[in-house]
């Protein structure tokens, strides 16, 4: 997902989105605790995108007060 994309986004999309990613995360971790995965990569990325979209939720939030 691009920045653009990311910022495109309103604040019960961003949550709804970070909470889907956020269960993503968490089972690639468990599928990579079991087994190696394809592509451990897949990890990173994830986690750097919840993080990419945690910051566009708090600029949002901030804009809004």
């Amino acid at each position: 997902m691009k920045n653009e994309d990311i910022r495109a986004l309103t604040l019960a999309e961003l949550r709804e989105k970070i909470a889907s990613e956020t269960e993503a995360l968490r089972k690639l971790r468990f599928a990579h605790q079991v087994s190696a995965i394809e592509n451990p990569m897949k990890i990173r990325e994830t986690r750097r995108l919840i993080a990419r979209l945690k910051t566009e939720l708090t600029v949002k939030e901030s804009q809004q007060r």
